[in-house]
């Protein structure tokens, strides 16, 4: 049953309205009326409401409206608006047209990729005029949002039992589980979604380097790749990423009949929240290598000029390709699998600093639980996240846990093959090489810091801390070299 009358002043019906109309905002109006919601619509072009409703009409309850405020008036009490515009100051525009029609305590919900920083800035400039904010990580791109993503809610956890149940009914669900819940407070749902974008961005990479190798390091073409991946997508690399890496390969080119991937432009863009994790990391001080390389790697693939220039520079003497394609198969395998570990332990570690820094307490392992479905690195293994943060909550790295543990210890003379032969070959593997350096740095005894420190001390007498005694120190580089303490 549709709606086709724009005046739905006089009956406030719907349960929940979406404005922003594109087809992530499409997906979810028909995704939350699929469900049994009725849904107001709302876009500042009425031509893709009348569209969404003439195309998908009979797949719900819709009420078609114009302005903000007949849109606004047909919302049941207390309100709930999910908005689907472009991040930045288009949010902030519709948030005030919004707010400017609303009562208290009626909730607006931002489903876009907003910068969690911007989100604690609504929250609080909302919370004052006597409105709920919800900033909302979605995963799961246009299918799932259309048939049941991962999303992840962060704001008043008063607001959270109004709009609770309408966004875990439309979420992907695993084991009866829904993929939703109540991350926290403020912008912690969207520096979760931050967080989820960045690990995801590692997992493309450290895919991305496995093809590289196959095809320059084993010389296999897009078909046998594919294989290989179609094979690993049915053990513990089990994911959404492996399973579409395989489709990706095995798609051929309308025009040439080539494997697409062959004629696809080899630079990858992106659109912000890899560089809001790196950054975020940064000031977190938070080492994320895997997902600062990951996001440096696509920049490096869209320097276009540079690379150009570069074309025939010296690659000094290069080793010999592997003879046993069948034993390197399995290294770029096992160091796929130890590189991915990484990458997810270094995401969770930046979620526990965020949660530290902004007090929002969270628990990492509701994200392991809401990312097994719906969501873009949804994989096999994150049941076994769960199961460790489960265990132990307080966990200081999923690399020490024994699961884990076992599978790096499993992994280590592969993942060091495969770093070896790509660097003797001139292929580059800049995550697989940092994943590496990150996990030697972690397990050392001893690291090169202290000669940094020294450094420190010696320019500008930052001080140092000794092995053998409490306190700190400075020694008089530009005196009698005698220490003092500080």
């Amino acid at each position: 049953m549709t709606s086709a009358t724009s005046d739905s002043s006089s009956t406030a019906r719907a349960q929940i309205g979406v404005t922003g109309l594109a087809v992530m905002g499409s997906n979810i109006a028909r995704n939350l009326a699929r469900h049994g919601h009725t849904v107001a619509l709302h876009n500042r072009s009425i031509a893709k409401t009348d569209a969404l409703i003439a195309e998908h009409g009979d797949e719900g309850d819709f009420v078609r409206t114009e302005t903000v405020e007949e849109f606004v008036a047909a919302l049941q009490k207390p309100r709930r608006v999910l908005i689907m515009v472009k991040a930045g100051e288009a949010t902030d525009a519709v948030i005030e047209e919004l707010a400017g029609a609303m009562e208290t305590g009626d909730i607006i919900i931002d489903g876009g990729n907003a910068l969690y920083t911007d989100t604690i800035r609504r929250e609080a400039a909302l919370r004052e005029r006597g409105l709920h904010f919800v900033g909302a990580g979605i995963s799961g791109g246009e299918e799932g949002a259309l048939n049941g993503p991962s999303i992840m809610p962060g704001g008043p956890k008063e607001s959270y039992e109004a709009l609770g149940p309408l966004l875990e009914s439309i979420a992907a669900q695993v084991d009866g589980v829904p993929c939703c819940t109540h991350i926290g407070p403020d912008g912690s749902g969207h520096f979760v979604k931050m967080v989820h974008n960045g690990i995801e961005y590692a997992d493309m990479q450290l895919i991305g380097e496995a093809y590289n190798l196959f095809r320059d390091a084993l010389g296999y073409d897009a078909d046998r790749i594919a294989d290989v991946f179609t094979e690993w997508n049915s053990g513990e690399l089990e994911s959404y990423l492996v399973e579409i890496t395989a489709e990706v390969l095995q798609q051929k080119d309308a025009k040439t009949g080539k494997p697409l991937v062959d004629v696809i432009v080899d630079a990858a863009e992106q659109k912000g929240t890899g560089r809001w994790t790196v950054k975020s990391a940064l000031d977190l001080g938070v080492p994320v290598t895997g997902i600062a390389e990951a996001v440096f790697a696509r920049a490096l693939s869209g320097s276009r000029d540079q690379r150009k220039a570069a074309q025939g520079l010296a690659s000094g003497a290069l080793g010999a390709k592997p003879t046993d394609a069948e034993q390197f198969t399995e290294d770029i395998r096992q160091a796929l699998y130890a590189s991915k570990i990484v990458a997810y332990a270094q995401g969770f570690d930046q979620i526990r600093a965020g949660s530290d820094e902004y007090g929002w307490d969270l628990t990492p392992g509701d994200m392991a639980t809401i990312w097994r479905g719906g969501c873009i690195i949804r994989a096999r293994f994150l049941n076994r996240i769960k199961e460790a943060y489960d265990t132990n909550p307080a966990l200081t790295s999923l690399i020490v846990e024994p699961y884990f543990r076992e599978a790096i210890e499993n992994a280590i003379d592969s993942w060091r093959r495969v770093v070896v032969t790509a660097t003797q070959l001139g292929i580059p593997v800049p995550a697989f090489a940092s994943s590496l350096s990150y996990y030697d740095g972690l397990r050392a005894e001893r690291l090169p810091a202290a000669l940094t420190q020294g450094q420190r001390d010696f320019f500008g007498a930052h001080t140092y801390e000794r092995i053998d005694a409490d306190g700190k120190f400075h020694t008089l580089w530009s005196g009698d070299h005698s220490e003092v303490s500080a």
